[in-house]
C-alpha cells in the first residue's frame, strides 16, 4: 500500500483513495437511535478551535474569532459547531467566581451568530487545568461557573448544548468524576431542566474510558469521546509529542484498529442504550494534505457507518480546515461525512 506523500507525480486525491482500497470501506448508515437519553443529531460538525479556549493574553494558539467565521462555516455545509471556551480563565478565583461580563457577552454573541445560521452549538468548558489538578478543591468554582453559563443561556434555543468539562484527566478517574460533575449538572438543571448536556469520561475523554465511566442519572445527558488514532499519524508532529512519526494513513493496521474501536462503540450502544458522539478527531496540519484528506474522510465515514456523529478538529489555528491566506484546506471539509438522516 503506497504512502500518501505529497510528491510530484502522485495521483489525485480521488484516485489515491482507490489505490489505497479506502473507497467504500466505510459507508454512512442511518443515524443510530438511542433507547436511553437524547440524540444530538449534529450531522456535519467542526470545532471552533483555539479561539476562546486560549489564555486571556492569547500568548499562543493563533488568531481570534471573527464574526465572518460563522457565515463561512455555515456556507461550507456544516450544521453544527463545538465551541470550546475557557470560562475559568475569565472568572474570579474567589467566591462568587464571577465570569467577566464582557467575555460572557462575547460568547453569547457567537452563539447567537451561529443559531441565526441554523448551526447547532455545543458550549464546552475547555482547558480547566486547575480542575484537573484539584478536582475536589475546584468543584465549588466549577459549579458556580456552570450556574452562570446556564443562567445566561436559559432562554437559548434547544439547539444549544452544554458540555460540562473537556477531557477530564490528571487527578480525575472513574472514582471521583461524578462527585465533581453532578453538582455542576445540578446547577444547570435549576435553569435548564431539559437542555442536553454532554459528559466526557476520564483519561482525556478516551474511548476505553467512556466504556467503563460512571454516568449521571439524568434523562438529558449524552456521552462523548475523542479519537485521534492512529496517534503516530494524527498527533506525532505536534510539539508536545514525539513518538515514531509517519506521514501516511490507510495501512491495514489502521483500518483494523478503527474497526475494532467501532465494535467497542457498537457494544457500548447495545449495552447502555446511549448513542455517544465523537467530540474531537483530527490530524496535525503538518501532515501531507492528501493523507489528511483521507484521514478526515475515512474517520468520519467510519463513525457514520455505525450511525454516530463526529466533530472535526478544527476550523482553524490547529489541525485547521481553513487557512486565512489560502482558504479551505484542500478537500478536507468537503469530504467529511455524517450519518444519514431524513
Amino acid at each position: 500500500m503506497p504512502a500518501l506523500a505529497l510528491l510530484a507525480g502522485l495521483p489525485s486525491a480521488a484516485n489515491a483513495r482507490e489505490d489505497l482500497d479506502l473507497a467504500g470501506v466505510f459507508t454512512p448508515a442511518p443515524a443510530a437511535v438511542p433507547r436511553v437519553g437524547p440524540a444530538l443529531a449534529l450531522d456535519k460538525c467542526v470545532n471552533l478551535s483555539n479561539m476562546f479556549d486560549t489564555p486571556p493574553d492569547r500568548s499562543y494558539w493563533g488568531r481570534e474569532f471573527e464574526d465572518a467565521d460563522i457565515a463561512r462555516i455555515a456556507s461550507k455545509g456544516f450544521t453544527a459547531i463545538r465551541l470550546p471556551v475557557r470560562f475559568n480563565a475569565h472568572a474570579l478565583e474567589v467566591p462568587p467566581y464571577t465570569i467577566d461580563p464582557v467575555f460572557m457577552d462575547r460568547i453569547a454573541q457567537v452563539v447567537s451568530l451561529a443559531t441565526a445560521r441554523d448551526l447547532k452549538v455545543i458550549v464546552d468548558l475547555h482547558h480547566y487545568i486547575e480542575l484537573d489538578e484539584d478536582p475536589a478543591g475546584q468543584a465549588p468554582r466549577f459549579a458556580a461557573l456552570w450556574r452562570q453559563v446556564a443562567e445566561r443561556f436559559a432562554d437559548a434555543l434547544d439547539s444549544v448544548v452544554f458540555e460540562l468539562m473537556n477531557e477530564p484527566h490528571d487527578k480525575f478517574g472513574a472514582d471521583n468524576l461524578l462527585s465533581v460533575l453532578e453538582p455542576a449538572l445540578a446547577e444547570v438543571r435549576k435553569t435548564n431542566p431539559t437542555r442536553i448536556v454532554v459528559i466526557d469520561g476520564p483519561d482525556w475523554a478516551g474511548l476505553d474510558a467512556m466504556l467503563t465511566s460512571p454516568f449521571p442519572d439524568d434523562p438529558y445527558v449524552v456521552p462523548t469521546f475523542h479519537y485521534y488514532s492512529p496517534v503516530n499519524f494524527g498527533f506525532d508532529k505536534a510539539p508536545w509529542l514525539k513518538p515514531n512519526s509517519r506521514n501516511d494513513f490507510g495501512r491495514p493496521e489502521d483500518l483494523a484498529l478503527i474497526r475494532a474501536d467501532l465494535a467497542k462503540v457498537q457494544d457500548y450502544m447495545t449495552r447502555t442504550g446511549r448513542v455517544p458522539f465523537v467530540g474531537e478527531y483530527g490530524a496535525w496540519e503538518r501532515r501531507p494534505l492528501q493523507a489528511r484528506e483521507e484521514f478526515y474522510e475515512t474517520l468520519s465515514e467510519a463513525f457514520a457507518s455505525i450511525g454516530v456523529d463526529s466533530c472535526a478538529w478544527g476550523y482553524t489555528n490547529t489541525m485547521h480546515l481553513w487557512d486565512d491566506k489560502s482558504g479551505w484546506v484542500g478537500q478536507i471539509a468537503d469530504r467529511i461525512a455524517a450519518p444519514l438522516r431524513n
